[in-house]
C-alpha cells in the first residue's frame, strides 16, 4: 500500500509498507535497488530511501563497526594480563581465526545470511576460543616452570599440558554447544533472532576445538623453540 505521508518541513513523501517472508533483509534492499536502478526513472530531486527494519539494521552495523574492535582489544589486553608475554597472547589470540572460520562455515551450510545477532554471536565466540587457548598456555607454562613438579621441557610441556587439559577443554565446548542446541533450532517466535546467535557459537566451538587441543601447542612448541634458537645464538 501507498500512502502520501506529509511531514514537518511540509515535503510530501510516498511510504510503501513491505512485509518480507525472509530474513535476509539487506539481500532483499540489493535486488530491490538494483532493480529500481535499472527500471524506474526518478524525477528530478526525487530519491528513495529505505528506512524501517533495514534503518535499523545499518545504525546497528555503525555500532559494531566500533564495539567488535574494541571487545577484540579488550580480550587480547585480559589475556596479555594473564599471560605477560605479547608472544603468548598473540599464540592464543590464533584461535579467533578459526573460530570466525567455523561460524562462517555453519552459517553456510544452513542458508543463513549474515545478520547483527550473528555478529553478536561472533563476538561470544572470540571469547570463549580465548578462555580454551588461555586454559592451556597457562598450564603449559606452569609446567615448564616448575609449579605443578620438576620442571619440563617445551616438548614434554607440550605433551603433557594438552593431555591434562583435553577434558577441561572438550567439557567446555561441549556444554556450550549443548546448550545452543535449542536457539539453533527453534521456530517460535523470535527464532529468526536466536537461530543465526546459536549456529555461528556451535559452528565456531566446534573449529576453535580442534584448533586448540591439536594445532595451539604444535605452534606454541614451533615459536618457543624459534625463540630459544634465536636467544641460543645472541648468547654463542
Amino acid at each position: 500500500m501507498v500512502e502520501p505521508i506529509l511531514h514537518d518541513d511540509g515535503n510530501r513523501r510516498a511510504a510503501l509498507m513491505v512485509n518480507l517472508s525472509t530474513t535476509d533483509l539487506e539481500g532483499y534492499v540489493t535486488r530491490a535497488r538494483a532493480a529500481i536502478d535499472g527500471k524506474v526513472g526518478l524525477p528530478p530531486d526525487y530519491r528513495v530511501e529505505f528506512g524501517g527494519q533495514y534503518h535499523q539494521l545499518e545504525a546497528a552495523r555503525r555500532r559494531l563497526a566500533i564495539v567488535v574492535p574494541a571487545a577484540l582489544v579488550l580480550i587480547f589486553a585480559l589475556v596479555y594480563a594473564a599471560l605477560g608475554s605479547v608472544r603468548e597472547a598473540a599464540i592464543v589470540y590464533t584461535g579467533i581465526p578459526f573460530a570466525v572460520t567455523g561460524g562462517v562455515l555453519a552459517l553456510w551450510l544452513r542458508g543463513m545470511p549474515f545478520s547483527i545477532t550473528a555478529a553478536i554471536g561472533f563476538i561470544a565466540l572470540s571469547g570463549i576460543a580465548m578462555l580454551n587457548g588461555l586454559v592451556l598456555i597457562d598450564h603449559i607454562n606452569s609446567l615448564r616452570d616448575g609449579r605443578e613438579g620438576e620442571p619440563l621441557d617445551v616438548e614434554e610441556a607440550v605433551r603433557r599440558g594438552a593431555r591434562d587439559r583435553l577434558r577441561p577443554v572438550l567439557s567446555t565446548a561441549l556444554v556450550a554447544s549443548i546448550g545452543f542446541v535449542p536457539m539453533a533450532i527453534a521456530t517460535g517466535a523470535g527464532a529468526e533472532v536466536q537461530r543465526p546467535l546459536a549456529t555461528v557459537v556451535i559452528g565456531g566451538i566446534l573449529t576453535s576445538t580442534i584448533l586448540t587441543l591439536l594445532l595451539l601447542p604444535s605452534l606454541y612448541g614451533w615459536v618457543e623453540r624459534r625463540r630459544a634458537d634465536r636467544v641460543e645464538k645472541v648468547s654463542g
